[in-house]
């Protein structure tokens, strides 16, 4: 359905005033494809949030098993116990890996995992508190609310205790995976096992009440409607507006290799643009949006800065999830890259911690900080 001028004129109005626009501001703009109208308007709005900065962090990912209770139809990461390239690290070969390939000033570790069917919460609970001697310096990212969910049936004990606990032993942030899109219709079809949208946002709510703030996703350009991207935005917007723990938003590109939705073809560039850029006016109340360039891929990235997006992740080191589902960027980037796609998008590269810390301000690849 095309969208009238006077429809679009009322849109602009309101961003450029910072009125706050509504699901069907959002279904509109869904529905418009001027794209460089879109990204005009998702430009000011980031630019009021932070100005010409681009964020990156030097930062490791680590998956400690693939051996999975679930079925999500998306999912070519998850396998079988005994299955021929199904793994789980013992906690000496987490702590190790997790050491060894680091790249130098590194910052955060990011951990996500499959649901496997018989690790005890202790081994999570272990590995945690091993990393943290391990690595007193660097901020550990952990597990998605499906997991912490997950953790709580094996356990018996309640999110508020596992967080509590984990908090305890080291867990700094909640990464933001498993949330989907939150429509029942969508999750009876793709992920109907998996933890509720409604639990999703419930442990999210527990982990910033208790100072664990955390990451908003949302995975699109599968069966979901334009509809229900915006309902899914929007929710996410209100728990913002109750809690402000969460940190950032990324929108995550399906990929459909080796997987059970492999019949469906990709987003294009323009939905992903156009998805970062309606993400970006909906959600006034989150500073960040970040382009996870393993996902949309470097060119996607780097373009999405004119979408407004004002962070491009990190260095990644060693990432499974989507290369497994037929992501074909590489499997990491140096500060050096980073820092050179910025400055080529005519940006200034800010690097961070998890928290948005600036660690330093950098000019181009190779030189040293602006003081």
């Amino acid at each position: 359905m095309a969208v009238t001028r006077t429809r679009l004129a009322d849109i602009e109005r309101k961003v450029d005033s910072g009125e706050r626009l509504s699901a069907e501001d959002g279904i509109a703009l869904f529905e418009c494809d001027n794209l460089p109208l879109l990204g005009r308007l998702a430009r000011l709005a980031q630019q009021h949030k932070s100005g010409d900065y681009v964020f990156f962090n030097t930062n490791r990912h680590l998956n400690l098993t693939n051996v999975c209770v679930g079925t999500c139809a998306f999912c070519s990461f998850a396998r079988r116990e005994g299955q021929p390239d199904a793994y789980t690290l013992s906690i000496d070969e987490a702590v190790g890996k997790a050491i060894d390939s680091a790249p130098d000033g590194v910052t955060e570790l990011h951990v996500v995992n499959s649901l496997h069917p018989t690790l005890p919460f202790n081994y999570y609970l272990e590995v945690m508190r091993r990393l943290k001697v391990a690595m007193p310096n660097v901020h550990i990212k952990a597990f998605t609310a499906v997991e912490i969910d997950h953790f709580c049936q094996i356990s018996g004990l309640s999110a508020e205790e596992v967080l509590r606990v984990l908090k305890d032993a080291g867990l700094g942030s909640l990464t933001g995976g498993g949330a989907e899109v939150f429509s029942s219709r969508v999750r009876s079809l793709v992920c109907p096992r998996k933890t509720s949208a409604a639990r999703w946002l419930e442990i999210h709510h527990i982990a910033h009440t208790l100072g664990i703030s955390s990451t908003a996703t949302m995975l699109f350009g599968h069966i979901e409607t334009p509809a229900e991207r915006v309902d899914h935005l929007l929710q996410l917007r209100k728990l913002q507006d109750d809690t402000g723990g969460f940190l950032v938003f990324v929108p995550l590109r399906f990929h459909n290799v080796g997987n059970n939705l492999a019949h469906l073809p990709q987003a294009t560039a323009h939905e992903v643009l156009k998805t970062f850029a309606v993400s970006r006016l909906l959600l006034d109340n989150f500073d960040h949006l970040k382009a996870y360039w393993v996902s949309v891929g470097l060119e996607i990235a780097q373009l999405s800065l004119e979408f407004g997006v004002d962070d491009l992740d990190g260095t990644v080191v060693q990432e499974q999830i989507h290369h497994n589902a037929g992501a074909t960027t590489p499997q990491r980037l140096s500060k050096d890259d980073l820092v050179h796609l910025i400055c080529e998008a005519g940006r200034i590269p800010a690097e961070r911690d998890t928290l948005y810390n600036v660690v330093q301000v950098h000019t181009s690849p190779g030189e040293g900080p602006v003081r």
